[in-house]
């Protein structure tokens, strides 16, 4: 049988230098000192023009997160549309039959329309660009023997790269000194404690990560201790590059409004085709010329499709995406906002999202007594009382011990917390409970000069640091109180004097704090006067000082927002890798769980089948203990039953699940490359919140896009009515094709953009979400559509009749009931701000470019009735004051009927909006 170092694949030739190597590899196998030979490194590193050379053989240490599209390839995408597609046929359609001014027109909607996706596409590239020059790590590399720090995309295959506690890793490294390291991978493995490491061999075939001790992989965090390491895999060739390369290859989600726009358009085209039959039919019943049916055919079709409405829906998405912008949410396709509006279930991290990721102490015990802790995170608001007064350790020795201890045995970055917090969250915490209580941490080590430091050991479960001071030499300890407790054989009084240590009362107060949902650490100290600490000196003799009880406390914003979506009809699952006491307890104060507090940990998930945990999905809210395939297979199974699903992650073992799930939530501040670059949106605060407020605005978004679609279909109801009416009865075509493009690109694009920028109703989340299958146009929103369109054909053929029996002027007449059509929208875009409410009982100032769209509009309208050039283009006369009287009056009338439907359904109770 082969050994470990047999198992290793050589690296390349010697002719390049030893230092291109293949990915199968098996470092963990190899000896430190044959994996420096085979990069050709050494302990003192690589030199700088060796340096350079690997970084131009090798490349930047950087991850592709997606392959880049050509400008050409994302102009052209913006064309890939049902709705698009029809337009490009009216244009060419309307070309052959020489009417190049209606052609032009449709050609500038399909321009604009490109135009417009394709900055919003850039624009979307360059926030996720700015989020991972945020996320940049630097290295600390040895190069010509001497340490610096450099960009870590300049990091190539044998660099010597030094690690310590707080440091993110920035490759794949193998590891050649280690003095009790330890690496937190839960970003690529799932696994939420630090890992033990080592530079010894590792036996075992095909190792996952996670089992690879000798290794440390990119994007993990180093916890504690020291070492130095030898990059072996850089970029695309790491672990998390694998990953990445793989989730490039999925394919994402199609997302219900794209599905609707496509279904919509399919069936406008259907429509469309079915009307044209019907003309042709009507033209040769009637013994009209060909050219005149194909006149009447381009007429009804461009009259029956919405050319504005491609473009309006990509400006309604747009402003969606600003608007969500403004609250922190950044979107990164335009679909996905209105997804948001759709999501039925969200699947939360904790850490971090539901929680602040900042522990605080909450509760210490010294001396006998207990001390609360106030403030919120690693804010230094905030005091520490005992018995509802304020304490002071200036007075009170017992409790002065007990933050000095958690402040010097430390190993975070002793700053001004809130300003540069850098280290171990619990560690950061203990800076912030020592300042609250009037020692500043920086101080304290300037007065306490560190002479020698153990980190944290699983085994021995505390960590110790000997340090000098104005009282002589001492070694304070922080650790497991029943670690702390076993060592010790005196306790510290309040008075300060050491005393007979009291076990049992000890052991009462730390299960009383960790009950409570708190993490308890016992702190302890003894004089000693050696140089260096000795594993005998944390054997005993140790004198316990106090607890201190800390939680990682939960945002009170998400407490809310939690509230916010159960409310809104969507369910709100906590998906957390923490022990499940500490889920339950976070779970009872988001109002998670029920009265039961039930929770499922990711092993006993991994032993239920398909339907059995479906059933658990529809009870269960708290899932503990879950590795990201768990949080895979819970997405898929909830897709499974018809949810829409949105789900957060942050690690790059997350990416799958935010791929699948139809919307993925990324971490903005603490999340990966992968997992922003798999997501649909990227939380630029890291808040649960911020979720909600998405949700909100992605249903505006889809009310605004109903309400558009409303009204540009109204016109494509009522115009194929008024001209098949006209063609029945043998009358003259009412408008032309440059009129009837006139109506639907002019005057109503300028209306239903306005109507994008509609703010949301009142109650956007007290309603539920919307069912998934239920498309843009719904069965009772047909029902308006025919009743206002059959309102606005007969107000336009009875004013066309009207007034060519009364002038017997065809023009005089097309030009009146091109107005009147003008005019019905011009009323009717207020019912549209609505579906459901009386226009009455809305903010009339409420949508200020509403107005100005209706100026702009009415302006526009009147040049094409008294400007002599647009008159020819459109073959249209002026007015006189009595026809415009009559005109307003008869479209007036789609408000009557507007306020009557929509009083008859709020009698009914059958909501369109």
């Amino acid at each position: 049988m082969p050994s470990p170092t047999d198992r290793a694949v050589s690296a390349a030739p010697p002719e390049s230098g030893g230092a291109a190597v293949r990915d199968e590899t098996v470092w963990y196998a190899i000896p430190a000192e044959e994996a420096l030979n085979r990069l050709d490194s050494a302990r003192e590193g690589l030199s700088d023009e060796e340096a350079r050379a690997r970084l131009e053989r090798h490349g930047p240490n950087e991850i592709e997160t997606e392959r880049t599209t050509p400008w050409w390839a994302i102009a052209l995408r913006q064309f890939q549309d049902p709705l698009i597609y029809i337009l490009m046929v009216a244009a060419v359609v309307t070309l052959l039959l020489d009417h190049p001014i209606d052609a032009a027109v449709i050609a500038v909607v399909l321009v604009l329309n490109a135009v417009i996706g394709f900055i919003q596409e850039y624009r979307a590239r360059e926030a996720m660009s700015a989020l991972r020059e945020m996320s940049a790590p630097k290295a600390e590399v040895v190069r010509q023997g001497r340490a610096r720090e450099i960009e870590s995309r300049e990091l190539v295959p044998g660099d010597i790269v030094l690690v310590a506690s707080g440091a993110r890793v920035p490759a794949d490294l193998r590891l050649v000194d280690a003095r009790e390291l330890e690496a937190e991978e839960a970003a690529l493995t799932g696994e939420s404690h630090p890992v033990r490491k080592t530079i010894d061999l590792v036996e075992g075939e095909h190792l996952v990560p996670g089992d690879q001790r000798n290794m440390l992989f990119g994007g993990t965090i180093i916890t504690r201790g020291r070492g130095r390491a030898l990059v072996v895999r850089t970029g695309d060739r790491t672990e998390v590059g694998k990953i990445a390369s793989t989730m490039r290859e999925m394919v994402a989600v199609e997302t219900p409004l794209q599905r609707q726009v496509h279904t919509l358009g399919r069936r406008i085209g259907a429509v469309i085709l079915g009307l044209s039959v019907v003309v042709v039919a009507i033209g040769l019943w009637r013994g009209m010329p060909i050219d005149e049916i194909l006149v009447a055919t381009v007429a009804l079709a461009v009259a029956t499709l919405p050319e504005g409405l491609p473009v309006v829906l990509t400006v309604t998405l747009a402003i969606g995406v600003r608007r969500m912008a403004r609250r922190k949410a950044i979107i990164r396709s335009l679909p996905a906002v209105e997804t948001l509006g759709s999501t039925t279930v969200i699947g939360s991290d904790k850490t971090g999202t539901l929680t602040r990721n900042e522990m605080m102490v909450r509760a210490i015990w010294a001396g006998g007594r207990r001390y609360e802790v106030s403030g919120s995170g690693y804010s230094l608001d905030g005091e520490i009382s005992v018995d509802g007064a304020p304490a002071s350790p200036e007075t009170d020795d017992a409790l002065r011990e007990t933050l000095l201890a958690g402040a010097l045995a430390n190993e975070a970055e002793p700053t001004v917390p809130e300003q540069a917090p850098r280290g171990d969250p619990t560690e950061v915490a203990l800076h912030v409970a020592a300042a609250k209580g009037g020692i500043d941490p920086a101080e304290a080590r300037a007065r306490h000069r560190e002479r020698d430091l153990i980190p944290f050991e699983s085994e021995r479960r505390m960590m110790a640091t000997l340090v000098d001071g104005d009282g002589g030499r001492r070694l304070y300890i922080k650790g497991a109180p029943e670690a702390v407790l076993e060592r010790s054989d005196r306790q510290l009084g309040a008075d300060g004097s050491e005393e007979p240590l009291d076990a049992d009362a000890i052991r009462d107060a730390a299960h009383t704090l960790a009950g409570e949902g708190l993490r308890v650490l016992a702190m302890a100290t003894r004089p000693m006067d050696a140089e260096r600490i000795d594993d005998s000196d944390l054997e005993s003799g140790l004198v316990l000082v106090g607890l201190q009880g800390m939680e990682d406390p939960v945002r009170p914003e998400a407490v809310e927002a939690v509230g916010a979506a159960h409310r809104a009809g969507i369910r709100v699952l906590m998906l957390t890798g923490d022990h499940v006491d500490t889920a339950r307890a976070i779970g009872r104060q988001l109002g998670l769980g029920g009265d039961r507090q039930e929770a499922i940990e990711g092993q006993a998930l991994q032993q239920l089948g398909d339907d059995e945990l479906d059933s658990r999905l529809a009870e269960v809210d708290i899932f503990a203990r879950v590795a990201p395939e768990h949080k895979l297979r819970i997405v898929n199974r909830l897709k499974a039953g018809g949810e829409i699903v949105a789900v957060t992650g942050d690690g790059v073992n997350d990416a799958p699940a935010l791929r699948s799930a139809h919307i993925g939530v990324a971490m903005g501040k603490s999340g990966t490359d992968v997992a922003r670059e798999a997501s649909d949106m990227v939380l630029a605060d890291d808040n649960f919140a911020t979720i909600t407020a998405a949700v909100e605005e992605g249903r505006v978004v889809f009310a605004n896009v109903r309400k558009v679609t409303f009204f540009l279909l109204s016109t494509g109801v009522a115009m194929p009515i008024t001209i098949i009416t006209a063609l029945v009865l043998g009358w003259p075509l009412p408008f032309v094709a440059a009129q009837i493009l006139w109506i639907n690109v002019a005057t109503n694009g300028l209306q239903d953009v306005a109507l994008a920028f509609e703010p949301g109703e009142p109650g956007q989340l007290d309603r539920p979400p919307r069912p998934a299958r239920e498309g843009i146009v719904t069965l009772r929103l047909l029902e308006r559509l025919g009743l206002v369109g059959l309102l606005l054909a007969t107000g336009t053929l009875a004013m066309f009749w009207w007034t060519l029996e009364r002038t017997g002027d065809l023009v005089i007449a097309q030009s009146a009931a091109l107005t009147q059509m003008v005019v019905f929208q011009f009323f009717h875009v207020f019912n549209c701000r609505s579906l459901d409410r009386s226009i009455f009982g809305i903010p009339p100032f409420a949508n200020r470019f509403l107005f100005l769209s209706l100026v702009l509009a009415w302006l526009a309208h009147l040049a094409v009735l008294h400007i002599g050039f647009l008159q020819t283009v459109f073959r249209t006369v002026p007015l006189s004051a009595r026809q415009w009287g009559e005109i307003v009056l008869v479209g007036s009338l789609v408000i009557v009927g507007g306020e009557i439907d929509k009083w008859w359904n709020r009698r009914r109770h059958r909501g369109i909006g």
